[in-house]
């Protein structure tokens, strides 16, 4: 089965097109899947990063026909085998992969998405596959029903609310469904927050019965913020472009930056705009690492080869 590693920021995604994974369990459509199936399987084998090709998460792209609403489906996973509804990272790579390989040429790529359809835009290409784009990634929304989270009465919005952790410590936190649930936590310093402890336990608090994505955030100034991310399903990652866009917005209706915020992660910056109209915008690269071959006969006993 051939596929392409690339990354965005150093959140590295495999690129599959569909047709290829139908050895493995893939059926067309949004039927849910699950680590324990044969899909959800395979891409945690893939994603190993000792027996398999390595990455942060796989990303599926299914070219539909006859025009309409949009151009590709995208599929997102995460290296345990769970569906995430979308990436900002996983998308772009998709969408580089695309456009590298001669697949679209428009200047504007809809992909049908989990959290719905995603407009791309290509910005800037360079030499050696790398691609710059600007991405509607959705509206955000605040309420604990939406994200969801469980909290002790219905909240219109989760901002600065405390969130109780089973060892007695609580920690403040504001939560919104940005794609994905996600919940940000504000720091001053990333050294004294043991953030990784933190990312682990709250991921899967029981207020969360989705799980969640946890942003650590230090507000530099007005323009400018650092994150790191622990991720649902993967764990610490170098970027995220979901969850760089769920910091600038929790930064931004906590009134600590404009709308227009840079979001630096230990991978990269990227550039983040939530617009008048509610829309968020989130501006970054995508680059092609190398293709593969993920070999067919070693599927039994869960390993791959590289090319």
């Amino acid at each position: 089965m051939q596929f392409t590693k690339l990354h965005g920021y150093g959140n590295d995604y495999l690129v599959f097109e569909a047709e290829q994974l139908a050895p493995v369990g893939w059926r067309i459509g949004f039927e849910s899947v699950s680590e324990s199936n044969p899909l959800g399987d395979f891409v945690r084998r893939v994603c190993d990063r000792h027996f398999g090709a390595g990455a942060d998460g796989v990303a599926v792209v299914e070219r539909l026909t006859g025009g309409g609403y949009a151009d590709f489906v995208l599929r997102i996973f995460n290296p345990n085998g769970s569906e995430a509804a979308m990436s900002g990272n996983g998308s772009r790579c998709a969408a580089a992969y695309l456009y590298f390989g001669g697949l679209w040429a428009n200047e504007e790529l809809r992909f049908r998405t989990r959290a719905g359809v995603k407009r791309f835009r290509l910005r800037e290409r360079t030499g050696g596959g790398s691609f710059r784009f600007e991405a509607e990634i959705g509206q955000p929304r605040f309420d604990s029903a939406s994200i969801p989270m469980l909290t002790l009465e219905p909240l219109s919005e989760v901002r600065d609310y405390p969130l109780a952790l089973a060892d007695g410590e609580t920690v403040t936190v504001t939560a919104l469904q940005m794609c994905n649930p996600n919940c940000c936590v504000f720091v001053e310093d990333f050294g004294r927050a043991d953030w990784r402890r933190l990312g682990r336990t709250i991921e899967s608090h029981d207020a969360f019965p989705e799980r969640t994505n946890v942003e650590f955030v230090r507000v530099v100034d007005r323009r400018n913020i650092e994150a790191r991310v622990w991720e649902r399903g993967a764990g610490e990652t170098l970027s995220s472009g979901t969850g760089a866009c769920a910091a600038a917005v929790a930064s931004i209706v906590g009134g600590h930056t404009e709308r227009h915020v840079s979001v630096r992660m230990p991978g990269g910056t990227l550039e983040v705009l939530w617009r008048d109209d509610g829309e968020v915008l989130l501006t970054g690269t995508a680059e092609v690492i190398y293709r593969g071959e993920w070999l067919k006969e070693q599927e039994a006993d869960g390993r791959g080869r590289r090319q």
